[in-house]
């Protein structure tokens, strides 16, 4: 099989789609947070706080689910995870489309959330455990700039379509999506570590001893930077902005829509360029320089219009659209027998981190301010991600038929 006829199989391509719908799902309740609040009966003085209150309890369900879609990605499959996660997501947002109350969104935000967190860290292992070690840079880079697209679509659709109908549209898309991943097979390298007796998915194993313990750390605080600018800066800008000066109505969904056309660009070239000079590392050592420039810019800067604040979203996304690389990362650092768990964990600990990031926000505005508390949560998650950096090994090329024992 070519190589071409490889990045475009039906597997890479069920991944992709997976991932869109799976994206367009998780970040929907970012873009109409005020608007379904609003809806809902919810006075203009508390959209933040109980925004905050959904979109943590959206988080937690994802922490929730990053451990169990992992586990049971090691011990029973894959495919298991490809299949659950998107019929379980999926039937939460036909669901949310019905709630009546801030108490039902609350508890489907949560059920959705659990549901999110499988596809990612499935279709990346699936697909890099698949594809020659030579492509799978370019492979997962395309399941996750498809994927990522999601979200610009979902900001589409919440500009011609109500938030009902909106989260409706998602459920409809996950089940259609379901229909393409019929034939797919399971993992090789999987199959064969299935045969013998090699302790799977056992959380234990990722703390047996330091330098496990470490690695695993690090490939989520790589991650924290990613999510603060969508889980924070965007997802909170019509506050943010307001304290900076800007006068304009700011949009989080219009936000959202170029910050993760920016992600998907972004996706794609690091990907790419991560396979064209034979290094992981460095290509998130430039992106994370970038975002912090343009973060600083943003948050030091005053009294500009709503248009700049969104063409700075888009170049914001370009700069953290490391997603596909860091995932990737988290993938090739662990051997088969522990890889689902910890490259599903893994993202969703770092979307799971939205839950302390924001709680630092808060407890910082009223001392320092709106705009003050972000540049200073982001600096904390700067220095994470620099120092985990530091810390790990290349995997580019790694060969992944190796186990954690």
């Amino acid at each position: 099989m070519t190589t071409r006829k490889k990045l475009l199989s039906p597997l890479v391509l069920a991944g992709a789609l997976g991932y869109f719908v799976d994206i367009y799902d998780l970040v929907l309740f970012s873009i109409l947070r005020t608007s379904s609040l609003k809806s809902l009966g919810v006075p203009d003085a508390e959209l933040l706080n109980v925004g905050v209150r959904l979109l943590n309890w959206q988080m937690s369900g994802l922490l929730l689910g990053g451990v169990l879609w992992g586990i049971l990605g090691d011990k029973r499959g894959r495919l298991s995870v490809l299949f659950g996660s998107i019929v379980l997501y999926s039937l939460a947002n036909i669901a949310n489309a019905l709630v009546t109350n801030i108490d039902q969104y609350a508890v489907l935000r949560f059920i959705a959330g659990i549901g999110l967190a499988g596809e990612l860290g499935a279709a990346i292992t699936l697909v890099a455990e698949v594809l020659p070690k030579e492509i799978r840079g370019y492979g997962t880079a395309i399941v996750a700039g498809v994927g990522l697209s999601g979200a610009v679509f979902a900001g589409l659709v919440a500009e011609f379509l109500s938030w009902k109908m909106a989260y409706f549209t998602g459920g409809v898309l996950g089940l259609l999506v379901l229909f393409t991943r019929v034939r797919l097979v399971e993992s090789g390298l999987f199959s064969e570590v299935r045969t013998t007796g090699v302790r799977r998915g056992d959380i234990g194993l990722l703390f047996a001893n330091f330098s496990r313990t470490w690695r695993y750390l690090c490939c989520i605080f790589i991650g924290l930077p990613i999510w603060y600018v969508v889980g924070i800066l965007v997802t909170f800008s019509p506050e943010i902005m307001q304290s900076l000066g800007v006068t304009e109505p700011v949009s989080a969904g219009r936000g959202i829509l170029f910050c993760y056309a920016g992600v998907a660009l972004g996706d794609f070239a690091t990907g790419a360029i991560s396979q064209w000079i034979g290094s992981r590392k460095r290509v998130v050592g430039f992106a994370l320089a970038a975002e912090t420039l343009l973060v600083l810019s943003l948050l030091l800067s005053s009294h500009f219009s709503s248009q700049y604040f969104y063409v700075f979203c888009f170049f914001l996304g370009l700069a953290t659209g490391y997603w596909a690389v860091f995932v990737t990362m988290a993938s090739e650092q662990f051997g088969t027998n522990l890889r689902a768990t910890v490259t599903t964990t893994v993202p969703n600990f770092v979307r799971g981190s939205v839950v302390l990031l924001t709680l630092g926000f808060k407890k910082l505005q009223g001392p320092f301010g709106l705009s003050a508390s972000a540049l200073l949560v982001f600096g904390v998650t700067l220095f994470l991600a620099v120092v985990a950096l530091y810390s790990l090994h290349e995997t580019h090329s790694r060969d992944l038929n190796y186990l954690e024992t």
